[in-house]
């Protein structure tokens, strides 16, 4: 049975018949001979006669062009008949031939011209439900019969993209499909399903990802669409000039950072699929090495491998060496000077070295030191240190503010020709260490965790100040000696009960961290943990063996109380741009076995209860430590910010060889409330504490650089 589509007076009606049964333009008699199956749509529609004029056939396939066949385009003719053929065979067909006609705007007793019928067929050919559309006309007994032959899209049972190992996986394009399998392809609603995969490509970065559609569509209803990805060919370096200029007198410029320094931060390689946000992120990587000051980056076709890319970074160098130099004061070193020497690009190798040379009124320190921020060929991203020095300074530990110090002596017997003068410890050595994020071996990933492994060797001298060796201190500093329970060993005191004039110390060190903290400098939310241990091992009589460990805990809770800044009055302040949070710092150590005093743990200062000096609370065996800080802006790079800190010794300082702490009389615990201001800075905030001691009215001020934690 076929389809026709007549018209009778003003009433259009949709039958189905025979191709043999002829109807007259009569409503009675189409009324005698007309079948009971009507279709639903009923149109109405003026009548204007005109000559019936024949079409030619139409493929869309092929061209969408239409000709009368007198080949005036400006004849128009009445259509009384309309019949939809190709269908019939098709397990949807009856939908598919509703379709058709439903496109169309063409009715019987329509009156049309070329231009009427190429829109029609055009708009067959959008609805997406076939693959190729014909027109052709007849003369009829009514007027023209137009004859509408369509192919048919298939079935749709799977879509699949090549290359098979795509990032949008077939199980991604089942999800996408799967509610259309088992229906008839339709072209329109397959390209919108295209889209969706494409704004996966481009959702994930794959910006240069393109999807190309089928050349024909199979008959078993199978659609391959292949996939142009953009595999990257090569990445090529250059270092162009001031004037943008990378070829000089024919040979490429070249750079002083090795091409491998360079590439190991890049996880966009040669032979992977371009994505733009690895990309911005392997950028953002060589701007933190501290090596470049400008990093440009295009793209260019690879004329060898169609369809390939050629990623090119243009690189500028920053100058990597620098000479310091400066002068300031500090509670350990007193007035001192510095002069320091770095290079952190020594050999292209992103090796960073330095020289510093400290004169201080009570210390003097050179150091050398090495680092490799990454062992050439390690995956898992070691890093490696070494240094080597040579200090003398005034320790801490046998200094208090209020109750003097303690001075070196010859030995333990009075005479009245003994002379006093300060302690010094002149210590020479050096030591290595390794580092490394768990990342799993891959470089690129961020590592909460990471741990630490080293060695540290150590010589140290008990000297007075003229460089004479005085194992002994004395707290009272007179040529009699009544008491002589003040006087100690400076150093480690072997089983033999003797005071060597030196002492070696070599220890192995391990710690672990974790670091969940939102931002490095300035947090606002998060937590960071270590954990750190040194086992120090017997190289001989003078050569003590213990155990130090520490342990810190911080975390932060993100608030918003004082609101000073524009930022912070809004509505919308978010921790970006209102910086605000409440910190909480605990720290806790001990230290078991034979125990040099100088080794022992210092209690105050700018790193630890800020109301004393350094090492004025407590010299000790145990510790324990606490802050709470509220951080918030003030004006701009002005931050300000509310603290309390306070410690306890345990009641460890009399387990000290020695007990200088007890001897200097220093409290061994206490607290302190205080406030302070900070500047943004590179290096971080440059900070001024006030701090209380006890609410004494003893109020102590710090300067340093970055928050206490």
């Amino acid at each position: 049975m076929q389809k026709h589509f007549f018209k009778f007076g003003k009433v259009f009606i949709n039958v189905a018949c025979s191709p043999l049964l002829l109807i007259s333009n009569n409503s009675e008699l189409a009324a005698k001979y007309l079948p009971n199956e009507v279709d639903q749509s009923i149109k109405t529609l003026e009548i204007s006669n005109t000559n019936n004029v024949l079409f030619q056939e139409i493929n869309l396939k092929k061209e969408k062009k239409i000709l009368l066949a007198d080949n005036n385009s400006e004849e128009s003719v009445l259509i009384s008949e309309i019949i939809i053929e190709g269908w019939e065979n098709h397990p949807e067909g009856r939908k598919l031939e509703l379709a058709a006609y439903d496109s169309m705007s063409i009715k019987p007793g329509s009156v049309v011209d070329n231009r009427i019928l190429n829109q029609d067929l055009n708009a067959i050919y959008a609805s997406g439900w076939f693959s190729g559309v014909k027109i052709k006309s007849q003369d009829g007994p009514l007027g023209v019969r137009l004859i509408v032959n369509v192919v048919p899209n298939p079935i749709l049972k799977k879509v699949e993209l090549k290359p098979i190992n795509s990032i949008v996986s077939n199980e991604y394009v089942d999800y996408i499909f799967k509610n259309y399998y088992g229906t008839t392809l339709n072209l329109k609603e397959f390209q919108n399903k295209i889209e969706l995969i494409k704004e996966r490509y481009e959702k994930g970065g794959y910006s240069l990802a393109r999807i190309i559609g089928p050349d024909r569509i199979s008959e078993n209803g199978v659609v391959i669409l292949k996939v142009s990805e953009g595999i990257i060919s090569d990445v090529k370096i250059r270092f162009p000039n001031s004037e943008g200029e990378f070829i000089i007198d024919g040979k490429p410029r070249k750079g002083k950072t090795k091409d491998w320094v360079i590439k190991r931060e890049l996880k966009t390689q040669p032979g992977t699929i371009f994505n733009r946000k690895i990309l911005e992120a392997d950028i953002g990587r060589l701007y933190a090495t501290s090596l470049f000051d400008d990093v440009k980056v295009s793209l260019g076709p690879d004329n060898l491998n169609p369809g390939k890319v050629i990623i090119f970074l243009d690189l500028s160098e920053q100058r990597t060496g620098s000479l310091t130099g400066g002068i300031g004061y500090s509670n350990g070193s007193g007035i001192f000077a510095s002069i320091g020497l770095q290079e952190t690009n020594a050999l292209g190798r992103a090796w960073s070295t330095n020289l510093n040379l400290n004169f201080g009124e009570y210390s003097t320190t050179y150091n050398f030191s090495l680092s490799d921020p990454w062992i050439k060929g390690d995956k898992h991203k070691t890093s490696f240190r070494t240094n080597i020095f040579l200090s003398r300074d005034y320790p801490q530990e046998f200094k208090s503010e209020n109750n003097g110090k303690l001075y070196a002596v010859d030995d333990q017997t009075p005479s009245s020709s003994d002379t006093f003068s300060s302690i010094v410890l002149e210590k020479t050595g050096g030591g290595f260490s390794f580092s490394r994020p768990l990342n799993g071996g891959d470089p690129f990933k961020v590592a909460k965790w990471r741990v630490l492994a080293g060695m540290n060797f150590k010589k140290v001298k008990m000297i007075d100040g003229d460089g004479n060796k005085k194992p002994y201190g004395d707290r009272t500093p007179t040529t009699t000696r009544n008491n002589i329970s003040d006087i100690i060993c400076i150093g480690f005191t072997p089983n033999d009960g003797s005071c060597p004039e030196e002492n070696t110390l070599v220890s192995v060190i391990a710690s672990t961290s974790r670091n969940n903290l939102n931002n490095s400098i300035n947090p606002t939310s998060g937590n960071k943990f270590s954990f750190g241990t040194e086992q120090f091992v017997s190289m001989g009589e003078n050569s003590p063996t213990f155990n130090r460990m520490r342990a810190t805990y911080s975390f932060f809770i993100p608030t918003k109380i004082i609101n000073l800044t524009k930022a912070c009055k809004s509505s919308n302040a978010n921790t970006e741009n209102c910086p605000q949070a409440i910190g909480f710092q605990f720290k806790a150590g001990t230290i078991l076995g034979e125990l040099p005093p100088y080794e022992a743990f210092c209690m105050g200062g700018t790193s630890s209860v800020r109301g004393w000096g350094s090492c004025d609370l407590a010299v000790s065996r145990s510790f324990v430590e606490g802050t709470a800080e509220y951080r918030f802006p003030v004006w701009r790079m002005i931050s300000g910010a509310l603290f309390v800190d306070g410690g306890s010794d345990l009641g460890s300082q009399k387990a000290v060889p020695g007990k200088p702490g007890k001897l200097l009389q220093k409290s061994g615990s206490g607290f302190s409330l205080g406030g302070g201001v900070g500047v943004k800075t590179p290096i971080g905030p440059l900070r001024l504490d006030v701090a209380s001691k006890d609410l004494s009215g003893d109020w102590r001020y710090t300067l340093g650089v970055g928050w206490k934690f």
